[in-house]
């Protein structure tokens, strides 16, 4: 059973438009706290597989994906979301590792094993550039994410920029933590102790451009995601930054 925190069903291909999907995962525990896991799914116009911060491993996913296409690119979009990236890594030996700045870092001085083939970087390479706009979000030293825009789909495809936990999924604790981190539905945003972090005129730069894309919908990582209105969410949820 499905814990009451998460988007089931679980591991689980889950249609958002043409050759995107979603992948509900379960929770991970990140510093006792419970957070609902998401993996965003794309399918290339070369019929590649790109998959987005991987959830925990699962066989029967795995042989889901491959239905759709052979899986070429792994993504670790920030420094702080590669718990599951090896799993994979180690199911395909074929695929393309990509991670963000940090991520190696991180990783090594944890002592986690970690298979990072390429850096991501403002510019998306050839595999994906036609299908996929990016950039790794500018201002902080710590928070290096890297963020990333499906053409077709006009979908934006955010990590941790924007987290929007639903009230009543958490246990009292998490309601009461996410209120005050201001990453709470209908209010999610940057959680504040992650604003301290960045120089807000570059990071408002980058919100602009995101803008600019012209989103129709914004896949999250961590609680509800947007299915419409995706501008004026970004706008409201960095509205300390007056974008």
């Amino acid at each position: 059973m499905a814990a009451e925190g998460t988007y089931p069903p679980l591991f689980t291909l889950k249609p958002v438009d043409a050759e995107i999907w979603i992948v509900d995962g379960p929770e991970i525990d990140f510093y006792r706290m419970d957070f609902p896991t998401r993996m965003t799914v794309v399918r290339l116009s070369s019929g590649d597989l790109w998959l987005h911060s991987p959830i925990a491993f699962n066989g029967d996913l795995l042989a889901e994906l491959q239905a759709l296409g052979p899986i070429r690119h792994l993504i670790a979009p920030n420094w702080i979301h590669y718990a599951h990236f090896q799993d994979w890594a180690d199911a395909l030996p074929a695929a393309e590792t990509w991670v963000a700045p940090g991520v190696r870092e991180r990783a090594r001085d944890r002592n986690v094993r970690l298979r990072a083939d390429h850096l991501l970087s403002n510019d998306a390479p050839p595999a994906w550039s036609g299908d996929l706009d990016q950039m790794i979000v500018p201002g902080s030293h710590i928070h290096r994410e890297a963020v990333f825009f499906h053409k077709n789909s006009r979908s934006l495809i955010l990590t941790d920029l924007i987290e929007n936990f639903e009230p009543s999924k958490l246990p009292w604790h998490m309601r009461l933590f996410t209120k005050v981190a201001g990453n709470q539905d209908p209010d999610g945003a940057m959680p504040r102790d992650m604003r301290m972090v960045f120089d807000k005129p570059k990071l408002r730069s980058a919100i602009r451009r995101m803008i600019a894309w012209a989103p129709q919908r914004i896949l999250l990582a961590h609680g509800r995601w947007y299915r419409e209105n995706a501008v004026a969410e970004l706008k409201r949820a960095f509205r300390f930054l007056d974008p």
